[in-house]
C-alpha cells in the first residue's frame, strides 16, 4: 500500500482518465476534452461542479497527459503575491523548454476581480495554462474577461452508483486502497456511507477510511463492515429512507403539510428526518422556495426572501453550518401568516390565456419607437400616471376581450390585508372618475 500516512481519498485518486467516474460527458474518446487531452493540446479551463465530483483530480490527470509543469494553490490561502511567484516560475519554465505551465488554482471564485484581472496576460500569452475550479456559477462570480479565455466545463453530480463504485474500487484495491486489509462490507452498511456522502466522492472515502480504522479484526484477520458498526464508528444512525421510493414522498408531504398548517415543532421534525437521512438539502430548498409563494405570497412577502437565503447558505457554506439556515427558514415560512391567493391567480390567468388566446396588446399601451408606429395609432392616448395624483389614472390595461376578469384576490391575513385596501381604493378611485376618457 502505497502512502498509507495520506488520507485514503488522496491515494486512490485516479490516474489515468477511464478511471475518473460520473463524467463521461466530459473525458470520453469523442470530447473536446478528452481529444485534446489524448492528443496532448492544452487550453485553459474552468472546472464548475458540486464538491466531491473530481475537479482537483481531473485538474491533476490534464497535467499528467500532457506532461506540462503543474502547479496549483488555493484561493482560500492564496494571494497575488503567490501568483508572482508562479509566474515568475513559470517564465523560467518557459525560456528553458518552451513549455506552459499549468497553474489549478482550486475554489478561483474566492478571488476579487482585480485578482482575476491578474491572470489576464498570462493567460492570454500562453505562458499559463489556467485551470480553475468553483463549485459557483462562473457566469456571476468570474469576470467576463477570464469568462472569454477559458471554457467552462460542467462536472455533474455523482450518482449513487457512481459512488457505489468509487467506494468498491477502494475496499479492493490492494496498492492504494484497503484491499490488503481485507474488509467485508455489507449491502446496507455500503448504502448507508453513500446516503452520508450526499454526491461528494470526498467524503464517502473519508467516512469510510474512518470506519475500517474503527473496526478490529476478526479471529481470521478480516474486518467486517455492517451497519451497526458504521453508525458507530460515525455516530450516525441510519434512519429508514429511500430517496427515490414511497418514504421520500411521504416525509416531503409530511413536511410540506406540517409548514401549511403552522406547526413550526412538526416542520423542524421532517426537516430533520430529511437532513438526517441524506436527503439533498437543495431538494429541500427547492420545495421551501415554492411554498413560499404558493402557500404564503404576499401575505408576507418577506417569506420568499428567507427561503433564498436558505437556498444560497447552503450553497455557499454547506454542511453542517448551513443546516441551521434550513430550519431558520422552515421555522419562519411555519408561523408567517398563509394566503394561496397568488396560487389561485396563477392558475385563473393560465386557464383565461388557454381559454381566450393570444388577444392584442391594446394600441394606447404599445411600444411606438418609430413614426410609422406612432401614425398607426401605438402609444396614442396613453395616460402616464405619475402626471396625476397618487401617481393613478384610471385607464385600460388589459385586452378587451378580457376586460373586467380579476385573477388576483388577495387574502384578508398578513400583509395581502393592506393589498385588499389598496385595491379597494383603486375601485372606489376608478369609480369616482367614471368611464376612461376617449382615445
Amino acid at each position: 500500500m502505497t502512502h498509507p500516512q495520506k488520507p485514503l481519498a488522496d491515494r486512490i485518486r485516479p490516474r489515468k482518465l477511464e478511471d475518473l467516474v460520473g463524467q463521461d460527458h466530459l473525458i470520453g474518446p469523442g470530447t473536446v476534452l478528452g481529444k485534446a487531452l489524448r492528443s496532448g493540446n492544452l487550453f485553459s479551463v474552468i472546472l464548475w461542479g458540486p464538491p466531491g465530483s473530481g475537479k482537483t483530480t481531473l485538474a491533476k490527470l490534464i497535467a499528467q497527459y500532457t506532461q506540462n509543469p503543474f502547479q496549483s494553490f488555493s484561493a482560500v490561502i492564496s494571494g497575488m503575491k503567490e501568483l508572482r511567484e508562479v509566474v515568475s516560475g513559470a517564465e523560467k519554465v518557459y525560456r528553458l523548454t518552451g513549455k506552459a505551465t499549468i497553474l489549478f488554482v482550486d475554489e478561483i471564485h474566492r478571488f476579487n476581480k482585480a485578482q482575476q484581472d491578474g491572470f489576464l496576460p498570462h493567460v492570454e500569452s500562453g505562458l499559463i495554462v489556467l485551470v480553475g475550479a468553483t463549485t459557483e456559477n462562473p457566469s456571476f462570480e468570474l469576470i467576463p474577461p477570464l469568462l472569454s479565455r477559458t471554457r467552462v466545463l460542467v462536472l455533474r453530480p455523482l450518482e449513487q452508483d457512481d459512488l457505489r463504485m468509487i467506494l468498491t474500487r477502494a475496499l479492493f484495491d490492494k496498492e492504494s486502497g484497503l484491499g490488503e486489509l481485507e474488509v467485508e462490507m455489507k449491502p446496507r452498511a455500503m448504502e448507508h456511507l453513500i446516503d452520508l456522502s450526499s454526491g461528494d466522492a470526498r467524503i464517502a472515502l473519508n467516512n469510510l477510511e474512518m470506519a475500517v480504522n474503527y473496526v478490529s479484526p476478526n479471529q481470521e484477520g478480516k474486518r467486517i463492515l455492517d451497519l451497526e458498526e458504521i453508525e458507530k464508528a460515525l455516530s450516525r444512525k441510519a434512519l429508514p429512507y429511500d430517496k427515490d421510493g414511497e418514504e421520500h414522498y411521504n416525509i416531503i408531504s409530511a413536511f410540506h403539510k406540517s409548514l401549511r398548517g403552522g406547526d413550526a415543532q412538526a416542520s423542524l421534525y421532517w426537516l430533520y428526518r430529511m437532513l438526517m437521512a441524506g436527503e439533498d438539502p437543495l431538494f429541500i430548498c427547492r420545495r421551501m422556495i415554492r411554498f413560499a409563494s404558493e402557500d404564503i405570497g404576499l401575505a408576507d412577502a418577506r417569506a420568499l426572501q428567507v427561503a433564498l437565503a436558505a437556498f444560497e447558505a447552503w450553497e455557499k457554506v454547506g454542511p453542517p453550518e448551513a443546516e441551521l439556515a434550513l430550519a431558520e427558514a422552515a421555522v419562519y415560512l411555519s408561523l408567517a401568516p398563509k394566503s394561496n391567493a397568488l396560487y389561485l391567480a396563477e392558475k385563473a390567468v393560465k386557464a383565461e390565456i388557454e381559454s381566450s388566446g393570444a388577444q392584442p396588446v391594446p394600441l394606447h399601451i404599445r411600444n411606438a419607437p418609430t413614426k410609422l408606429m406612432k401614425e398607426l395609432g401605438y402609444a396614442r392616448g396613453y395616460l402616464y400616471p405619475h402626471n396625476y395624483p397618487g401617481a393613478r389614472v384610471k385607464q385600460e390595461y388589459l385586452p378587451e376581450k378580457v376586460r373586467g376578469k380579476t385573477f388576483y384576490r388577495p387574502s384578508n391575513r398578513g400583509f395581502e390585508r393592506e393589498l385588499c385596501k389598496n385595491m379597494g381604493a383603486q375601485k372606489a378611485q376608478d369609480k369616482e372618475e367614471g368611464e376612461t376618457p376617449e382615445r
